[in-house]
């Protein structure tokens, strides 16, 4: 058997992470066994189902980038006392240098990037914008950190074209491990939609909703007053958000300004987001910036009417339940078309999802081959 070493920040409910859980709960494990290193001390949402499927969860500091010297320290460490690791896996975006460094220099053959997300270019005027200073030197710093990728990585992964060339550039060559779920678990259920909406008392309500952390990129603000829009002309409707994150509490705070806070249910964390998405009519995701998403892919897998910013990767569009539309236009421009394109017939999506290589169970035997030959070389 061989161990991988698998490399986040945490084992949140984040896409990436989301999505090497699906590969991780139905690759062979007799074969292939993931191991992971984090950089935070609490724990993550998945920890307690890593260890049960037989994972060890390892974990660092955070990663300072611009004083890295202790980070390195503390890795190098870690590499001496777990020597057992041929093949290192890091999801941590421009900040897999810093990792594949180490593994490099401690002689570790298979050092693997992988890109999930493509953030947009720095704008002069987030710079001079005092609340939008703090993310534009992020950005910046990404811009920088992405240049040295090449210099320790032997193989290069990513969720889709954008990310892909966004990380590595448009001259690297890289595959594509597709953000693929258990398609199945997703196929409408009326029985399951009536239970939770009833659950919920949104029996008689257009249930519009959103997975995802609260964070910037996911443009929670922008979204609620296109839900706030859609209330105005149909009051029979209601917003499922669903997640948590640092920016939970101003969203709170912001739907009660907005005197909407009544419509707006803050589900939290779940872990029954194939039952959610039966219960949902309109998917809605106006991010800034995206990877390619997983939360996409099960919306569309679950049949349901997808509203998603044209930010978002074309790559995403697998099946016609997808409308893409800009974030620049007003929010009552999304309401309309929410509306518009409301009453529907649910479809069931899964035979274009395995078509396209979505589906878990056809495409967890690729990924495992791909382990093994590495260490059988």
């Amino acid at each position: 058997m061989v161990r991988i070493l698998q490399v986040f920040t945490i084992m949140g409910r984040g896409g990436a992470e989301s999505m090497i859980m699906n590969y991780y709960r139905n690759i062979d494990r007799e074969k292939v066994q993931f191991d992971f290193l984090v950089h935070r001390q609490e724990r993550g949402a998945f920890d307690d189902e890593i260890e049960s499927l037989g994972g060890t969860i390892y974990r660092m500091n955070p990663i300072n980038p611009f004083f890295p010297n202790n980070y390195y320290n503390e890795l190098r460490s870690f590499f001496k006392e777990h020597s057992e690791y041929s093949i290192v896996h890091s999801h941590l975006n421009t900040f897999s240098s810093f990792v594949l460094k180490i593994a490099e220099e401690f002689e570790i053959p298979y050092r693997i990037a992988h890109a999930h997300t493509a953030t947009e270019r720095i704008k002069l005027k987030d710079l001079l914008h005092p609340k939008s200073a703090k993310e534009a030197l992020k950005k910046s710093v990404k811009f920088q950190l992405k240049k040295r990728i090449h210099n320790h990585t032997t193989h290069y992964f990513s969720c889709g074209e954008k990310a892909g060339n966004w990380l590595f550039g448009v001259e690297q060559p890289f595959e594509i491990m597709n953000n693929a779920i258990d398609a199945e678990k997703f196929i409408f259920n009326s029985k399951i939609s009536e239970e939770y909406k009833k659950e919920l008392n949104l029996e008689d309500e257009l249930v519009l909703g959103h997975i995802g952390n609260f964070t910037d990129p996911k443009n929670h603000t922008y979204l609620l007053k296109v839900f706030q829009k859609v209330l105005q002309k149909k009051e029979d409707s209601s917003l499922v958000l669903i997640g948590d994150g640092p920016l939970r509490k101003s969203i709170e705070s912001e739907a009660k300004s907005l005197s909407i806070d009544h419509k707006v249910h803050f589900l939290g964390l779940r872990t029954d987001i194939a039952n959610l998405c039966q219960m949902l009519d309109i998917f809605v995701f106006p991010s800034l910036y995206e990877g390619l998403p997983v939360t996409l892919i099960e919306a569309q897998a679950a049949g349901l009417k997808i509203f998603a910013s044209d930010t978002i990767t074309n790559e995403v569009h697998i099946t016609e339940d997808i409308t893409f539309l800009s974030i620049v236009d007003a929010p009552m421009v999304w309401a309309d078309e929410i509306l518009k394109q409301h009453s529907y017939k649910r479809t069931d999506n899964f035979d274009a999802l395995k078509k396209h290589g979505y589906d878990i169970k056809s495409g967890v035997k690729a990924f495992e081959d791909f382990y093994l030959s590495l260490t059988s070389n």
